[in-house]
């Protein structure tokens, strides 16, 4: 069954360990992704689709990481 099997956390992709994380959203349809970003190509890499704040947690527990939380507690993403 489901439930009682083992969390398995991905290792963060190849290329992409001093990336930062980061939520980008569409001008055109205001749909949300989020992914690795590289500054120097401006890349978003690894992209994942957001519809809530619930995607952003899950993005960061599947690479075993934890979300930025700012001086009130609240994640960083969420605003």
């Amino acid at each position: 069954m489901s439930i009682f099997r083992k969390k398995v956390t991905k290792k963060i992709p190849e290329g992409c360990e001093g990336l930062e994380i980061k939520v980008q959203t569409s001008t055109c349809t205001g749909e949300k992704t989020i992914g690795f970003f590289d500054r120097k190509s401006g890349e978003l890499k690894y992209k994942e689709l957001v519809r809530g704040k619930e995607d952003i947690h899950a993005f960061y527990e599947s690479y075993g990481l934890v979300p930025p939380v700012d001086k009130s507690g609240e994640n960083t993403h969420n605003r």
